[in-house]
């Protein structure tokens, strides 16, 4: 467990570089709002890797934007475009709503538009994937989880006590995700990344060759 004293891209650096030092490699998305600091950090520790901007954060943020005499039906389109099954279709719906809301609520549609493309990054991604990873909301409920026990002491006695509590909760919820119903079955989706990278690694030899026709007809196959 660590402790920072603000959100600054000082402290997530901190703790992201104590958890590569515990071992953690490998990070391909990373989910979470859009605070300067935690994003800057991230993008330092794990260069390369995508950032998924949280879909209820940024449908927050809109929201705020927005006149109260149009939030409701507003939160409504929002739902329908960040359950659109494909980039295409979440790009028609952007731009139905950038044209409906343009003169009601421009501010808000500004922030949607800016927030767009890391918000639907996870489109990208296999399909089971994507609700889980669309939003911070599961570690967002952990959170809670963990303030609930915390509320109970008020006051820990010193930092092992801390850890003891809220290691057992973490221990517990660990335990629920890897030997029950898994929070994520991971099986697919290094599959579905080995596919890509041969996808990647076939098409190459084929642009070197100035080939572009065989590395076209090549990477669809590999997607099918």
């Amino acid at each position: 467990m660590q402790l920072g004293d603000s959100e600054s891209e000082g402290s997530w650096g901190t703790f992201f570089g104590w958890l590569k030092r515990r071992g953690l490699s490998g990070v391909d998305l990373v989910v979470s709002d859009a605070h300067t600091g935690l994003v800057a950090a991230g993008q330092r520790h794990f260069q390369g890797c995508t950032w998924q901007r949280c879909q209820t954060h940024l449908a927050g943020d809109v929201l705020e934007a927005a006149p109260k005499s149009v939030r409701q039906e507003l939160h409504e389109h929002l739902r329908a475009l960040f359950e659109a099954p494909y980039l295409p279709t979440a790009r028609v719906l952007l731009q139905a709503l950038l044209d409906t809301y343009a003169g009601r609520a421009q501010r808000a549609m500004t922030i949607l538009e800016a927030g767009f493309d890391d918000a639907t990054a996870v489109l990208a991604l296999p399909e089971p994937y994507r609700r889980r990873l669309r939003t911070s909301n599961g570690m967002e409920r952990l959170n809670e989880e963990v303030r609930l026990r915390e509320r109970v002491i008020r006051i820990f006695p010193n930092r092992e006590s801390a850890i003891r509590l809220l290691g057992a909760v973490l221990m517990e919820r660990h335990e629920q995700w890897t030997t029950g119903h898994r929070y994520l079955d991971m099986a697919s989706y290094w599959q579905w990344r080995r596919a890509q990278e041969e996808a990647s690694s076939a098409a190459i030899p084929a642009r070197d060759g100035h080939s572009g026709a065989a590395g076209c007809s090549e990477q669809p196959a590999q997607s099918a």
